[in-house]
């Protein structure tokens, strides 16, 4: 056997052997620990030696006995062995069934009233799958791994990610059927301007710029009810506080909910993005099909709104 290269170091065998003969005292008791010959494991002690230059063990009548430096180097040797047992639970694990945990962010109104639906019918097929949910309008880097997957409503601006389009959704300003009960129904965005009745954000400029886009250009103080917060917003919305921007298909979900302003709302992409080295990671790859099939069935539920 040819001595291990110098910029790669002895491999777990040999230090696999030398915590064989470390615990057991002799190369035959050793080598049967292992499964091994014992010309096997006395030729992996050698170059282990070799590599290292040093004597690890030497004879006596009781057997080999470890050497200071053999016994300085067990603590190391040993949690090799525990990250190579580590591997080997995983990888049998991985490819049994998907387990361990998935890391997932999304934007807020997705991630707390689209995703825990989806999210539950993968975890009953697949239990042992435990699920993380960032709700962020941030980005959460993939790239450095902070996720293992996002789900966002613009395409990645990192490069070196794999992403994929599903739908686009357009949006739309509703309102609650008690507010038009009271206000009634309103006939152009400047009126609700100047009513005081539209709910939008407090220091997020998105809105009013797809607003500008569109012709209507608005202000902060265009928005009589004020949060940064989605969640926030929708729960205005629900509540009656006024006039806002929903997602048609959550907007068929809230009872007496109504689209008011047609035509008028702009609209968003909805994408799956992650690492291209977890695709092939069986948790990864089931929860990309998973959400890809559940988030499109979602999107067409506001088709015609």
């Amino acid at each position: 056997m040819s001595s291990p290269r110098p910029d790669r170091g002895p491999g777990w065998a040999l230090w696999r052997s030398f915590l064989a003969v470390l615990r057991t005292g002799s190369l035959s008791a050793g080598a049967q620990r292992l499964g091994l010959t014992h010309p096997t494991i006395r030729r992996h002690v050698a170059t282990l030696e070799a590599a290292l230059g040093t004597t690890l063990f030497t004879r006596s009548p009781a057997g080999l006995l470890p050497t200071p430096v053999a016994l300085s180097l067990r603590a190391g040797a040993e949690a090799m062995e525990a990250a190579a047992a580590r591997l080997l639970r995983d990888a049998a694990a991985e490819s049994a069934a998907p387990t361990g945990t998935l890391r997932l962010t999304a934007s807020e109104i997705l991630g707390a009233e689209v995703l825990p639906a989806l999210l539950a019918g993968l975890r009953e097929r697949h239990p042992r799958l435990d699920v993380e949910l960032v709700l962020s309008n941030e980005t959460l880097d993939v790239l450095r791994r902070d996720a293992d997957i996002a789900v966002r409503m613009y395409p990645p601006r990192t490069e070196g990610l794999l992403a994929r389009r599903l739908e686009t959704v357009a949006l739309g300003f509703f309102a609650h059927d008690g507010w038009i009960a009271r206000h009634g129904e309103p006939r152009d965005l400047a009126a609700l301007i100047q009513a005081g009745a539209l709910i939008g954000p407090d220091r997020d400029m998105s809105l009013p710029r797809a607003l500008a886009a569109e012709g209507f250009a608005t202000t902060r103080e265009a928005f009589a009810f004020r949060s940064d917060s989605d969640l926030v917003c929708l729960a205005a919305l629900r509540a009656g506080l006024g006039v806002g921007i929903c997602q048609p298909p959550l907007a068929r979900r809230v009872p007496d909910l109504r689209r008011v302003l047609p035509g008028l709302g702009g609209a968003l992409e909805v994408w799956l993005v992650t690492h291209p080295d977890l695709r092939q990671v069986p948790r990864v790859r089931l929860a990309l099909a998973a959400l890809a099939t559940g988030l499109r069935r979602y999107l067409a539920e506001g088709a015609g709104a």
